[in-house]
């Protein structure tokens, strides 16, 4: 797939240029030919015979904005000054702080928000602790929690390059939901020691998102910290991954005129997204599914599931397959009416989805580079997703984090139940109304304005109705 133009891999550039009138389009003309994209251009200074310019350049990685640099260079008569990498300079400083929600002006509102005053609250919370969710932060806080151990397109990186992603995500909690939310990366990858260290610090927060934890060890981090806390437990890869797709699928099947207890779907991926994705699958409905991995066919005789070393493959393996199939995700796809990809990319090809049922979807979510080419799967299904941001209907978990933290929160909710996710993923597939519905356009926009209202109202609903279900 070719690397196209990015604001990730944008770039501002100082330069001086010769006023002549044809200098600007001579620097534009000669950026566009070598693949990058003009984004803005502003004059900074101006003299009798010389310009200075601000170019700011999207391109495909670093490499490409460093070819880029060297063709503006070549053009004649302009100067390089200052290179600037904005994403970087976007990182400069962290992207969060803290601020205070009082003023503190005078010694008056030192005594009201510290000592003396704060000793009356504190002794109120030994009283009734359960006053904490309104005389302290906690009602409205979030830890997002890493081992940095399976960042997203990254891989192991440990817990101090983690940081960033974590950072992120507490940015987004905030713009789309008003959670404030903190980054919390872990030095170690000792699954007691990260349960330890969740329960440890539990009391300052009202939601535990744990994020980008490797599997297996991650199904049990999860299950031992909801069935040990008294708040909620999300982990954002499994559970957000599973109710983006499973809204996209319900209105894929309103796409092609097709029902999710008649359909079958081939996923490729078992590990955390995998599994998560398809306990919810089965629990709205579908009954005819094949999970793959690596190895193949997902099956209860397969000597790497049957010597019982991985109760995850295990579980998949004995609630999916009910025609018995073995073999390869190839063979497995002939006459699927869905594919959904959490695995690895360029694992099939256009040829591959031509074998599929008529009308067919292709979910594939594989980041940055999908399952197949999505140009290709295009040619032979008629709904095609990704995980990426340049084509449409991009499966992207901050379409539901935001308002399922938002609703647990709202309803002081202690558990995530299955009720809570299945309504999330209805909420967020009816934001799509049936006059907008088409193949481009299965999930709205992560900006829509009612996305997080939507879903936070559906999981509040579910969460003080439903009774503990807790998943495993």
């Amino acid at each position: 797939m070719p690397t196209l133009p990015s604001i990730s891999y944008s770039i501002t550039v100082r330069l001086i240029l010769p006023a002549r009138a044809t200098a600007v389009s001579e620097l534009t003309s000669a950026i566009e030919r070598d693949g990058g994209a003009v984004t803005a251009l502003d004059v900074t200074a101006s003299g009798s015979d010389r310009l200075r310019v601000d170019l700011t350049v999207a391109a495909g990685d670093t490499e490409h904005a460093a070819r880029l640099v060297e063709t503006m260079r070549a053009i004649p008569g302009v100067d390089i000054g200052k290179v600037s990498d904005r994403t970087f300079l976007a990182h400069l400083g962290g992207k969060l702080s803290i601020e205070s929600r009082v003023p503190i002006r005078n010694r008056d509102d030192l005594s009201l928000v510290y000592t003396p005053g704060v000793a009356r609250v504190c002794l109120a919370l030994v009283e009734n602790p359960a006053d904490a969710r309104n005389l302290t932060i906690k009602g409205n806080t979030v830890a997002v929690v890493t081992d940095g151990t399976a960042v997203l397109g990254l891989g192991n990186i440990g817990p101090i390059a983690a940081l960033p992603v974590m950072e992120g995500k507490a940015a987004l909690f905030k713009r789309f939901a008003g959670i404030d939310a903190f980054p919390i990366c872990l030095d170690t990858t000792d699954t007691e020691e990260i349960i330890a260290a969740v329960k440890a610090i539990s009391p300052v927060f009202a939601g535990i998102n744990l994020e980008d934890i490797s599997a297996p060890r991650c199904f049990e981090i999860e299950a031992r910290l909801r069935a040990e806390l008294d708040i909620p437990v999300f982990h954002d890869d499994q559970h957000g991954t599973a109710i983006v797709t499973l809204a996209a699928l319900r209105n894929a099947l309103r796409v092609v005129g097709k029902d999710i207890t008649n359909v079958r779907l081939v996923m490729s991926g078992a590990g955390a997204a995998g599994t998560a994705i398809l306990k919810l699958l089965l629990a709205a409905g579908l009954t005819d599914v094949v999970v793959t991995d690596a190895h193949g066919v997902v099956e209860q005789t397969r000597p790497d599931i049957a010597d019982g070393s991985s109760p995850a493959l295990m579980w998949s393996a004995q609630h999916t397959n009910p025609r018995g199939l073995t073999g390869t995700l190839k063979a497995a796809l002939v006459g699927a009416d869905v594919f959904v990809g959490v695995s690895a990319p360029n694992i099939l090809t256009g040829d591959d989805i031509a074998t599929m049922a008529a009308d067919s979807i292709v979910f594939a979510m594989a980041n940055p580079t999908p399952e197949v080419d999505p140009n290709e799967a295009a040619k032979h299904a008629v709904v095609v997703a990704t995980g990426r941001s340049d084509f449409a209907n991009q499966i992207n978990n901050v379409l539901v984090f935001p308002g399922v933290f938002r609703g647990l929160l709202d309803a002081n909710s202690k558990h995530v139940t299955t009720d809570v996710l299945l309504a999330a993923a209805e909420a967020l597939a009816g934001v799509v109304k049936e006059e907008e519905l088409n193949p481009a356009y299965i999930v709205p926009s992560v900006f829509h304005p009612d996305v997080t209202k939507v879903v936070a109202e559906a999981v509040a609903r579910a969460a003080r109705a439903a009774p503990p279900d807790i998943l495993r």
